[in-house]
């Protein structure tokens, strides 16, 4: 008999003991196979359409501007659905939708702007997937293997960048790009028949699903009251807003070479993707040598440097080694900073803080795509890489000197210090207003209201609540009143299950400040508003 995976195993391999986890992990290599041969079948049908550079670029754009549109949405509900029905409806959609492309240009009815919409259709599979699949690793493996698991991830994501270019290349040019949209609708209907065998248990919420308004309201909320996960975004950003000029412009980089056709643009997709998969046995030391924001501005200026090559040269000796150096800068920052926000993130609001790291990928290639194709129409291609090489390796560089990361890791376990409260009766409609009373050594009123101001208001609004306000008595300097409201009584249950160990240790900290041998006062009232 096979011993048990130990949690304990931190070797980069380690997730795929874990039978779900290569059971989905297949079933995610899939998914971004067909991703890569859409993308590639769809790139290089709009040379055939048209030349010009802007069209070319935008193909990039509507493939992730989905992503970036409709991310939150997607996050609040796979934070709220069942996550493997949610994640089987975005495989069936994604096979429609190459269905539909297929159809059209059997029938030679393909143009422009309506690849441009089909891509779009698909883009918006994308933007419902990713947040769910983002939130479901975490349930995969202990927390010790998660960095790992991501970076098989990252080999999943980059395995298909070799495979899909290479098997949608061999398709075009013996049988044209409707099969590889035919392709593409087959192998999506084959993963989500492997995600419907999934044995997971969906628990509904017992206070029910949050309404989805309030849903995306807290979930940005939680980002916005964390300078970590906020540096985080920050700097995928920069990377994908300047590396995506690469990815947008590289059909017309592959005519330019030197005897340039559909394989060069194969092979240089797949020297990346290579790249890629081979340093990710190097991210486990790299991690160790170096600190986050150290590794992600070495992986910003090697691709930086990847641009650049590219920009100067048009022999293919040169460019594949410079790609392959690309996809190892590629994986290294991505690998970085997916682990540090899913560190960051507690599972009640995985999907949502998932969804917008893509969405701020997806953005940040939407618009870097439109920008750096709309400068290569005006100048010219390499004009355009170099531009956005240097203006890359730059603003990372900035941000790591203006926006350091901390490096202090924040406990998000669960604990239940508090007994939620129980209402008198049906909880009607309206507002819950909580009014805390501390009574405070008015010598130390600056140092408690600077601890109030600083973690007390995020720790409160991270949580779901609607507004936070500190009062202090200006007749009594010793009594201070912390003013917190709730969307509904529901709400207010809510944010009794997502205190954790750091909101437990703030708590500590703040009954410090308080004298008398009684806690602090609680107050609650159900307000409603008077406004016509």
């Amino acid at each position: 008999m096979s011993e048990p995976p130990s949690d304990q195993d931190l070797s980069p391999l380690a997730p795929f003991r874990r039978p779900v986890f290569r059971m989905l992990w297949s079933t995610w290599l899939v998914a971004n196979l067909c991703m890569w041969m859409n993308d590639v079948a769809a790139a290089w049908m709009m040379t055939s359409l048209t030349q010009t550079p802007i069209w070319v670029a935008l193909v990039q754009t509507a493939a992730t501007l989905p992503v970036f549109l409709l991310g939150l949405p997607s996050g609040a509900l796979a934070d709220s659905l069942d996550r493997k029905k949610y994640f089987l409806t975005t495989q069936l959609w994604i096979a429609a939708v190459a269905t539909l492309l297929s159809a059209v240009v059997f029938f030679g009815a393909m143009t422009p702007p309506l690849l441009l919409a089909l891509v779009f259709a698909n883009g918006i599979g994308l933007a419902m997937r990713w947040p769910v699949f983002a939130a479901i690793v975490p349930e995969l493996v202990p927390r010790p293997q998660l960095p790992a698991a991501l970076a098989l991830n990252g080999v999943s994501m980059n395995a298909s960048r070799i495979l899909g270019p290479l098997i949608a290349g061999a398709i075009i040019a013996a049988a044209g790009s409707a099969w590889v949209f035919a392709l593409n609708a087959l192998l999506s209907l084959l993963a989500a028949v492997v995600i419907s065998r999934w044995q997971r248990e969906h628990k509904p919420h017992p206070l029910g699903r949050e309404r989805l308004g309030t849903a995306m309201r807290v979930g940005l909320q939680y980002i916005a009251q964390s300078r970590q996960l906020k540096g985080v975004l920050l700097r995928i950003w920069i990377f994908f807003f300047h590396s995506t000029g690469l990815m947008a412009l590289l059909p017309l980089v592959a005519h330019g070479m030197q005897g340039g056709d559909a394989a060069t643009f194969t092979l240089l997709l797949a020297s990346m993707g290579a790249g890629a998969i081979g340093s990710t046995a190097l991210l486990p030391r790299l991690r160790r040598r170096y600190a986050r924001d150290a590794l992600v501005l070495r992986g910003a200026w090697l691709q930086a440097g990847t641009m650049a090559v590219m920009a100067w040269t048009d022999q293919l000796w040169i460019a594949v080694p410079a790609m392959l150096l690309g996809g190892a800068a590629w994986i290294t920052t991505a690998n970085s900073l997916s682990v540090s926000i899913q560190l960051g993130l507690p599972d009640w609001v995985r999907a949502r803080g998932m969804s917008m790291y893509q969405m701020a990928i997806m953005g940040a290639s939407a618009s870097g795509a439109a920008l750096w194709g709309q400068i290569a129409t005006w100048s010219n291609v390499p004009t355009s890489l170099a531009i956005a090489a240097g203006t890359g390796a730059l603003t990372m560089w900035l941000t790591n000197r203006l926006l350091p990361d901390s490096g202090q890791a924040t406990d998000l376990t669960p604990q239940r210090i508090f007994q939620a409260p129980q209402h008198p009766g049906p909880a009607s409609a309206g507002r819950v207003s909580v009014m805390i009373e501390y009574r405070i050594d008015p010598a130390r009123a600056t140092e408690f209201r600077a601890l109030m101001f600083s973690e007390s208001r995020p720790s409160r609004l991270r949580q779901g609540a609607l507004s936070w306000e500190l009062l202090h008595d200006l007749e009594d300097p010793g009594r201070f009143l912390e003013l917190v409201t709730d969307e509904s009584w529901t709400d207010h249950l809510r944010r009794f299950e997502r205190v954790t160990t750091a909101d437990a240790e703030l708590h500590a900290r703040k009954q410090a400040f308080h004298l008398g041998p009684e806690p602090p006062r609680v107050t609650r009232c159900l307000m409603e508003s008077t406004v016509k």
